[in-house]
């Protein structure tokens, strides 16, 4: 088994790349990432001399790079984390978060439905259905809830899932996708909230409030989050989407 794990040097996706080549001695990992401002390659020290891992330097919205690499490597499975992820970012210019999350998911889309891939699996946020009401703590999202995204960022999202879901019902294409919720652990990027709030309280430093601190965040371990994705990339039925949460709601104070 091959799989193709795009991202795979960012937050989640790393810790994805970890979880797969240790699980799965038997199967070929190879990990496609651009390194830009959040990708590290460090955090992969521990697994890159592994003989079931290899790192590929490229970008996903190249499309003559990225069938060269199918062509090359026959992929079984494809799984996707590579994304432009920052809201104030995609706020700042919105053109990178199409070219990257819409363009790109499409170039793997048009691969994967090229060379045969058995199962591709796109990795998406539960920011694409919108905020739910403070005074609804019974609420949750549904793989139902209409989308209603709030940025750039959750609508180039919300666009490439629905991507994803046109190429099984036009082409056949075997695809999953899973919507998360906010996750935190090992190897999480220095500006987010928790490793932000801890890193200044290490440095006795002021914490930053957001608005009156009131926003609730559901919060899900990334190691629970890589065990959600092995099972649906290995048992999910295809053409569904599966929404991965942690049910820890907390305010951010």
């Amino acid at each position: 088994m091959k799989i193709l794990v795009t991202g795979g040097a960012g937050f989640i996706g790393g810790n994805f790349v970890h979880h797969m080549v240790n699980k799965y001695p038997d199967y070929e990992i190879v990990n496609l990432d651009l390194l830009t401002y959040a990708g590290n390659l460090e955090t992969l020290k521990p697994v890159e001399d592994k003989p079931n891992y290899k790192f590929v330097k490229g970008d996903i919205a190249d499309r003559e790079f990225i069938m060269d690499l199918f062509e090359k490597e026959k992929f079984d499975i494809v799984v996707n984390f590579a994304a432009e992820s920052h809201v104030d970012r995609s706020i700042e210019d919105p053109s990178i978060f199409v070219k990257t999350n819409v363009e790109g998911t499409v170039v793997l889309l048009d691969a994967a439905k090229k060379y045969g891939v058995k199962r591709y699996h796109q990795v998406s946020t539960d920011e694409v259905y919108g905020d739910l009401p403070l005074d609804r703590p019974d609420l949750f999202f549904t793989e139902t809830t209409p989308l209603h995204t709030s940025s750039p960022y959750s609508s180039s999202k919300a666009s490439a899932d629905l991507f994803v879901l046109a190429y099984h019902r036009t082409f056949g294409l075997p695809v999953t996708i899973s919507r998360c919720s906010n996750n935190y652990g090992p190897y999480h990027f220095p500006e987010k909230l928790i490793p932000l709030m801890i890193s200044r309280a290490l440095a006795d430093e002021e914490l930053p409030v957001y608005g009156r601190g009131e926003n609730v965040r559901d919060w899900l371990h990334v190691s629970d989050h890589c065990e959600a994705i092995d099972l649906i990339i290995h048992k999910g039925k295809v053409g569904e989407v599966y929404n991965v949460g942690g049910h820890n709601e907390r305010t951010n104070l």
